[in-house]
């Protein structure tokens, strides 16, 4: 036997000795690490990429923490700016009054007693307002009335005729209509609807109030 030989199995027994397992245990271990290796020789490149990919992750979370940071003043600054300006409300403070309607002048219930067909003494804005309030409770007979009424007393307040007591409506809207030819034919049509729901036993309609009140508007 060499002086190599001698050498190395001397050395082997000399490990053995202290090894726990002796022999059997070195050379397990010896066989252990041998498949650890060969395994890291190849999977080295997927546990590099991985590895790589952690401390990727890694870097920019610190970059994040670095932002928080260097913004952090920033935000304590306008945190704080808010808190200045914050005011509180007060549930107690006096809330607005709804405002109040204005009631009309004269009501449907409260009107002065005229002849049908007559022009009571009452302005051109107290017989409209009669007419809506007739409109709006379903009364259209009376309410085509009241705006055939309001269409003679604003030809009378602007001089086109001058009525005398005892004239009708129907009698003043024709020498309203002789009196000034451009407001003949509307006058004709709401006499018309007039004479017709009153004397004629038409029954009065939405529709009919509805077409008197756009007579009305043009003159």
């Amino acid at each position: 036997m060499s002086a190599l030989a001698r050498w190395w199995t001397a050395l082997v027994a000399d490990i053995a000795d202290w090894y726990p397992g002796g022999v059997a245990g070195l050379l397990a271990t010896l066989l252990l690490g041998s498949l650890l290796l060969i395994a890291a020789l190849r999977w080295w490149r997927q546990w590099l990429a991985a590895a790589r990919r952690a401390l990727a992750a890694a870097v920019r979370a610190v970059g994040r923490l670095g932002d928080w940071v260097v913004a952090f003043p920033g935000r304590v600054r306008r945190w704080w700016l808010r808190l200045l300006r914050w005011r509180p409300r007060w549930s107690w403070r006096r809330r607005p009054r709804p405002a109040k309607v204005p009631k009309p002048a004269v009501t449907i219930d409260d009107r002065p007693e005229a002849p049908d067909d007559a022009l009571p003494e009452l302005p051109a804005e107290v017989l409209l307002s009669l007419a809506d309030q007739y409109a709006a409770a379903g009364r259209y007979r009376e309410a085509v009335r009241e705006r055939l009424r309001v269409m003679i007393r604003r030809l009378a307040d602007r001089g086109v005729l001058h009525p005398q007591p005892g004239s009708t409506v129907t009698e003043l809207a024709t020498a309203a209509g002789a009196a000034l030819p451009s407001a003949d034919a509307p006058l004709r049509e709401a006499t018309r609807i007039f004479s017709d729901i009153w004397y004629g036993g038409r029954p009065a309609t939405a529709e009919l109030d509805a077409r008197m009140r756009t007579l009305g508007e043009g003159l």
